[in-house]
């Protein structure tokens, strides 16, 4: 059950400093007083050896940096919107897609999604001069300018699409800042919402790894950096190269723990397998020859060995020693674990069986285009599920299903519906990898996917954006998994992804800062006779407070009907939604099934402060949250 909050609390997004003060003043409550930050009692409490409050020092700096923080701590009212037309069995869907500025949504997801996460994977603008991408400064732009900039939506709650990216050009005087602005609010918000468990994976190349490095050490901390993957990203060398073929990109990871994380081990491939033998038909089952010595002194590893056909070898080969004390190879010899070859003339090797060896593969950090896929691969798998009017027109650089089942395979198991989310979706690559990956090991792998309206090139006649581009491609996989008679693991019969996009909040917002006349505030108070909006439709309400109250969207929801009247119910019945009409018969039905908490819209009991009263007092009486909106 999601933590309780007072009314208030759900108007707008957490803001991350607060969290973090608040986390502060549970940790040492000494340094604050009146509620504001006593500098001299915190250094008092840490030791002022330990606080470093200026000159020279070891960090990463920006143009825009302080405002890129002012961005990230600004709450958001935004909500996201059901978009039945767009999903595929919405009501049983286990995956998510979500079209919209990734930034909003990110702390829109934030609550509900809080320290849920267990596998990130971004594809963030690789910044090579190139690239469109919303940043939250043009050093000439106010915070306030840049936040109206981003919300600016059509009527219908969509992102306008007109002035929302910026090319971020080489020849701009902040061309690394602002790749930095934008990056560093959604990675903080991404630790956020990884769990304890969780990891990170971030693919980049050369023109900014060097940078995202320093700002995940900055908000991940240096002791939770876990590997730098070299992914072989072609197959061949580019010819027209003018120094070097690059053949590679980069994949930084890094664990919310690093202490709490483990990655699994990946399945033993069927050359690993053949190397395995059972020559002298061992009732332990298949084993290998493994070296007896090596290059490492050791005191006790230079004695004689008389082999089982009378040959004496008097020690290890010149340079080298016995891996273990003579007293120590004469246990091995007596419980069969030394090969001396099919003769018995051979140079003793120790016998590795398979069954006591680790049941798969300890990961590399080379990660091969055989074992991973490249991207040539990628862009036909693209091609495949997708039917662009030209092949120009695919994506540059997708990413292979096989390099993100990769990440699944290390970092997520099977046998719990574990979160991933990517928040630079593209084409949809690694929602089909989890749709893939579940269907091979009956996964219960769960997807959030959030990708931006970015429009594609004006002569794609079929598709507006790449966001459309994705959803289509998921129905294309779902379709694939359904026909397929191959699979040991059926795609569930309800299988499907919820389609939502950012919009405003279908409540109304206090404006007070723009009052300046008595008429002013009498309309403003006049407009909050009722707290939703004219038109608000009930379903996207219901979805707002889930995710307000801290509710995951893919939270099953049971519809009922009580005195006539929809219902709507979550968390096994603990609380009740009372959003389309309400009348004194409901009271005793909604009492008797003993809920936690009732959540009603103001609006529902028709300007009658009477039937408001008689349900909030029965709550009170029953032991039961009333929440009025």
């Amino acid at each position: 059950m999601p933590k309780k909050e007072n009314d208030h609390d759900i108007a707008t997004s957490p803001n991350p400093a607060d969290l973090k003060r608040q986390a502060l003043k549970d940790l040492l409550p000494e340094a604050f007083t009146e509620g504001r930050i006593d500098v001299a009692a915190l250094k008092r409490a840490l030791g002022e050896e330990s606080v470093v409050e200026g000159g020279e020092r070891y960090r990463l700096d920006w143009v825009g940096k302080s405002e890129a923080y002012k961005v990230l701590q600004a709450p958001t009212t935004a909500t996201l919107r059901p978009r039945r037309g767009q999903s595929v069995n919405f009501d049983t869907a286990s995956h998510v897609f979500i079209e919209g500025e990734n930034l909003e949504t990110l702390k829109v997801l934030q609550k509900a999604y809080f320290g849920k996460v267990k596998l990130i994977y971004i594809d963030p603008p690789y910044n090579t001069g190139n690239d469109h991408f919303v940043y939250p400064d043009r050093f000439q732009e106010s915070k306030e300018d840049y936040l109206k900039r981003i919300n600016e939506l059509d009527d219908d709650g969509s992102l306008m699409r007109e002035g929302f990216f910026r090319k971020n050009s080489r020849e701009s005087g902040h061309y690394h800042s602002n790749w930095l602005s934008m990056m560093l609010p959604r990675l903080y918000i991404a630790r956020n919402l990884l769990h304890e468990q969780g990891v990170i994976f971030v693919s980049c190349d050369d023109h900014e790894v060097h940078n995202l490095r320093c700002l995940m050490d900055e908000i991940f901390g240096a002791e939770n950096f876990v590997a730098t993957v070299i992914w072989q990203k072609v197959y061949s060398p580019k010819n027209t190269a003018r120094h070097f073929s690059e053949d590679h990109d980069f994949i930084l990871v890094y664990a919310r723990n690093a202490d709490l994380w483990t990655p699994e081990l990946l399945p033993r491939s069927d050359e690993m397998q053949a190397r395995y033998g059972n020559e002298d038909n061992d009732s332990r089952g298949p084993w290998k020859a493994s070296d007896l010595s090596a290059r490492n002194f050791y005191s006790q590893g230079t004695y004689s060995i008389k082999c089982p056909s009378g040959r004496v070898i008097d020690g290890p080969p010149p340079g080298m020693y016995w891996r273990v004390s003579k007293k120590k190879f004469e246990e091995l010899d007596a419980d069969g674990r030394i090969w001396w070859g099919v003769d018995g003339n051979n140079t003793p090797a120790i016998k590795r069986f398979l069954s006591e060896v680790k049941q798969g593969k300890v990961p590399q950090t080379l990660w091969a285009y055989k074992e991973v896929g490249h991207t040539q691969k990628a862009k036909k798998e693209l091609i495949s599920l997708v039917e662009f009017p030209n092949s120009d027109l695919v994506f540059d650089t997708p990413k292979p299903t096989q390099l993100i089942r990769r990440m699944l395979q290390l970092a997520t198991t099977a046998d719990e519906p574990e979160i991933v989310m990517d928040f630079f979706a593209g084409s949809g690559t690694t929602l089909e990898a989890v749709l893939r990956q579940n269907a091979e090991d009956d996964g219960h792998r769960q997807c959030i996917l959030v990708q931006l309206p970015e429009p594609l090139d004006k002569d794609n006649s079929e598709f507006s954006d790449i966001a459309q581009v994705a959803r289509t491609r998921i129905r294309a996989v779902l379709d694939d998994l359904r026909q397929s008679e191959d699979l040991v693991n059926k795609l569930p019969e309800g299988e499907g992804f919820q389609a939502y996009s950012l919009a405003p909040s279908n409540f109304r917002q206090w404006r007070g800062e723009d009052i300046e006349t008595g008429e002013e505030l009498a309309e403003q108070v006049k407009l909050f006779t009722q707290s939703e909006k004219d038109g608000a439709e009930a379903e996207a309400v219901l979805h707002e407070l889930l995710l307000k109250l801290g509710y995951e969207l893919t939270t099953p929801i049971e519809f009922l009907e009580i005195a006539g009247h929809p219902v709507q119910a979550i968390d096994q019945g603990k609380v009740l939604f009372v959003l389309e009409g309400f009348t004194e018969a409901m009271i005793d039905p909604l009492i008797e099934r003993k809920p936690e908490q009732i959540v009603t819209l103001d609006s529902v009991f028709q300007d009658s402060d009477q039937l408001k009263s008689n349900l909030s007092l029965q709550c009170r009486d029953a032991g039961i949250r009333f929440t009025c909106l």
